[in-house]
């Protein structure tokens, strides 16, 4: 097997390589001495992140021929969706300027979703721009987050509501890494392998059952497969609509309910994959009633999901009310009404329109359902 593929993301004037495969960190210094010289280095990643594979990263930047590489500074951030925020921004902003940033400075992203979009948008705006380079170590972030060039931060009223189209100069996805994350972390990773499945490949769905269990084990050859078969979808995708105007709005299949969920509780239940899960099912079965889809999509996605340790299912004590709130303020809003992903089959998703009214009188329904057990 082929340890290390690339995928190339091809944008005019802004093409980069998603490098996949198994041990890769170890060999950072090759792959970012590929993309130019630098002449400052700013690595961000989080404590966990930092502990588990800053000595592997450290150790890879040392040994490449600029010593540009060796000298990077380290900047760590909190962890988790809650701290996805300006302040923070602001720590990358401080440590690039009091560090001498200039054009030539590359800033390095090694965590998860929350520190890719960070580092991503503190890169778009320092100097107007400077290049940036993706570690994400999270299977959330190896298969969605990290590609595509969607950076910034979330506001009180609701997720990324600032940000920026930054693209970074390589991504380096290193499976080998997952097996330091907790098994909910991993879980959560998989809800966005999922997505990928009913709204572009049922065929990964398939995959998905037949080998749950090495899956489930974080095999780092069959996720390197996942991992790039992913990103060579969101490559594609990326390829045709950059800046999120019609084909790229699939990549949300789940994400309305998912997204309104985090925010009304208050990020601290549900990881980003666990609330996406359930938005995928809610969006499935509200297909299904609709006529676009089987129902019997909906118990199978049910069961996959599961499988993983994955919730199903809407909270009983967060009300349609709450999550309606969050979801007024989603950029998909445009005079009353929503854009909406739903599926017409697994591996077809589609864009389509939901009124908020109707929106709010389904959640509303969905919520009386569940009061009475």
């Amino acid at each position: 097997m082929d340890m290390h593929r690339k995928i190339s993301v091809q944008l005019e004037g802004r093409a980069y390589d998603v490098h996949v495969g198994v041990g890769l960190l170890a060999q950072m210094n090759g792959l970012i001495e590929a993309i130019g010289a630098v002449t400052s280095v700013i690595v961000v990643t989080d404590p966990t992140v930092s502990e588990h594979h800053g000595a592997t990263l450290r150790a890879a930047l040392a040994a490449g021929s600029s010593p540009h590489l060796a000298a990077a500074v380290w900047l760590q951030l909190p962890e988790g969706e809650a701290n996805k925020t300006r302040p923070n921004v602001e720590r990358i902003w401080q440590a690039a300027l009091e560090h001498g940033v200039d054009r030539q400075t590359l800033l390095i992203a090694l965590g998860g979703g929350v520190v890719c979009d960070l580092t991503g948008f503190a890169a778009s705006t320092l100097l107007r721009g400077v290049r940036w380079v993706a570690v994400p170590t999270s299977l959330l972030a190896q298969v969605d987050a990290s590609v595509g060039g969607k950076t910034g931060f979330n506001l009180e009223w609701g997720k990324n509501l600032v940000g920026t189209f930054w693209q970074p100069s390589a991504v380096v996805v290193d499976t080998e890494v997952l097996l330091s994350l907790e098994a909910r972390q991993l879980n959560a990773g998989l809800a966005e392998v999922t997505k990928y499945g009913v709204a572009f490949d049922e065929s990964l769905l398939d995959l998905l059952e037949a080998r749950a269990d090495e899956v489930r084990l974080c095999e780092p050859g069959l996720m390197a497969e996942i991992a790039a078969r992913c990103c060579a979808i969101k490559a594609r995708v990326v390829q045709q609509d950059e800046r999120d105007l019609h084909v790229r709005r699939l990549l949300n299949f789940g994400h309305t309910i998912g997204h309104a969920l985090e925010q009304a509780t208050g990020y601290q239940r549900y990881l980003h994959g666990e609330a996406v899960a359930i938005g995928m099912v809610w969006a499935t079965r509200l297909s299904a009633e609709m006529g676009l889809c089987p129902p019997g999509h909906v118990s199978r996605l049910e069961r996959i999901l599961s499988g993983f340790s994955l919730p199903i299912a809407l909270p009983s004590d967060v009300k349609a009310e709450k999550l309606m709130a969050a979801i007024a303020s989603d950029k998909k809003v445009v005079a009353g009404e929503l854009s909406f992903i739903f599926c017409h089959g697994l591996g077809n998703a589609a864009v389509g329109v939901l009124g908020l009214d109707e929106l709010a009188t389904r959640l509303s329904a969905a919520s009386s359902a569940r009061s009475r057990y």
